[in-house]
Order: structure tokens, then sequence, then C-alpha cells
């Protein structure tokens, strides 16, 4: 963990085979931190971060999936502007998962999911993701219940065979209170400069919130595993949020401990000089 903080990712991990009650979890939580405390270390992070993803990208071996996941306005397009800005877009992409189109429907459900995963080397980043298929279409019946119950063993045992082939899979739920989502949307609809971010949809999603915080609930538990921990970031405070984003990336590319190959030459052997 960072030296700055005292307990890094662990204190949002949801432990594999617990049950989670996202209403115990206080989405305005600091836990303790504070706002110039996170955006010094923040700063630190992003460096760190992007020094770990050279070497990942160098030692071309194994690779990173974070998918990203939350309410309306919990902050996903605000993460990737914020902590993984710093990283080589060489190596790292960003993929954001909307509306299925008619091709992507014509197939199984992880067929674009599959398509935009890290190939060697690679950080991806899933804004959205899989879990739409155990979320959205659960909530607006879009699909039986016998077709999308069954997807939390194929999301396991997909997200299990990544981790086989040499990708870390780590998975975080910016958890957002109703309230704060509100006074989002109102400032998005008020504001010019974001006035074009608001959508009506996002209003009519609201009378679903109790719906998408047990769908929510069911994703962490059951798709929480040891391969593929979930995390749980309060994200009322945006500057808490990126603060906790980063903690955990940096923990897992240290973990992971990527190292650039050494060059098959000895330096002495070359003079420029001549």
């Amino acid at each position: 963990m960072s030296k700055k903080s005292k307990d890094g990712a662990a204190r949002f991990v949801c432990k594999p085979g617990s049950k989670t009650r996202l209403g115990s979890i206080d989405p305005a939580s600091t836990a303790g931190v504070d706002h110039p405390t996170a955006d010094a270390v923040l700063a630190s992070n992003r460096q760190e971060l992007a020094s770990l993803q050279y070497r990942l990208w160098a030692e071309n071996k194994r690779s990173l999936l974070v998918v990203l996941q939350g309410m309306d306005t919990s902050g996903k397009d605000g993460v990737v502007r914020h902590v993984v800005t710093g990283m080589n877009p060489e190596g790292a992409k960003v993929t954001s998962f909307k509306k299925p189109s008619e091709a992507e429907l014509d197939h199984d459900f992880l067929w674009r999911i599959h398509n935009a995963c890290p190939a060697r080397g690679e950080v991806a980043v899933f804004n959205r993701s899989h879990y739409e298929d155990v979320l959205i279409v659960r909530v607006h019946s879009l699909v039986p219940k016998d077709i999308w119950r069954p997807r939390f063993e194929i999301i396991n045992a997909f997200e299990q065979s990544l981790v086989r082939e040499g990708t870390t899979v780590v998975k975080i739920f910016l958890h957002i209170s109703k309230e704060e989502q509100k006074s989002r949307l109102v400032e998005r609809l008020k504001d010019p400069e974001k006035n074009w971010k608001f959508n009506p949809g996002d209003v009519e999603e609201r009378k679903h919130w109790d719906e998408y915080q047990e769908a929510y609930q069911d994703v962490l538990e059951r798709c929480g595993t040891h391969e593929a921990p979930w995390y749980v970031v309060p994200a009322d405070h945006k500057w808490y949020r990126d603060w906790a984003v980063s903690e955990i990336l940096l923990e897992t590319l240290r973990r992971m401990a990527p190292t650039a190959p050494r060059g098959r030459f000895k330096v002495k052997d070359f003079n420029f000089d001549e």
C-alpha cells in the first residue's frame, strides 16, 4: 500500500463467500483520510502506476483487467480521467460498454467482452462490463430469470479462465448515495459545461434504485472470488474515490511486480564516440 495511507486496498475488498450489505457501507465515508493528503498521495500513486504499467508492457507476459461498475454519476469516467490518465496509451485501453448493437446481440453475451480483454502487457479498463447482463437485464426484465441467473456461474468461469491465462482481474464498485446522485444530476442539468452529459433516462433509472442495489449485492456476493475480488469504494466524495481506486490499482500492480527484460547484449560493447 501507499506509504502515506494506513490500510490501503484491504479496507475496500469484499471477502469472497461473505454477505455484502450496501446499506451498511457509508457512501460518504472517507475513513479518516483528508482531502489534501489524498490529493498528494494520488499524484504520487499516478507516477508509480505509470512506471509499473511501463514495466508490465515491457515484460509482455501478463495483463491487468480493471472493471468499473456503479450507478449513474458514480464516477466511472472520473476515475479514468484522474487515475488512469498517467498510463501510456500504447499499453492501456479503456472500453465503455453501452447498449449492445444488433451484431453483438446475435452473439453470446460475453462475445463483445472477450474481444476487449487485454492482450499480454496491456492494462484494460472496462467502463461498465459483462455485469450489465446480470444488472440492467434483470432490473428491466430484458431477459427471463432462467436466462440471467445462470450467468453468475458463467461470469465466474470466464474470469477464472482469464486469470489462468495470466490476466489479473480487479473489479471495483463505486458506491454512491441516492442523494449525491441527485445532486450530480442537477449539476449536469444546470451547468452549460456539463449539460451534454445529462441523460433524461437517468432520472427514470432512479425509480429503480432499490432494485439495482439488490442486484448489485447479488453480484458482489456471487461473483466475488479469490481469483477476481470485488472492491466497494465509497464514491460520494470524488477526491476520496480517486485516491481509493489508485490505492487498489497500485497494490495490485505491486503484487504483480512486473519486470522489464534485460537486453541481450553488453552495454560496454557499444561505443558511440567512434
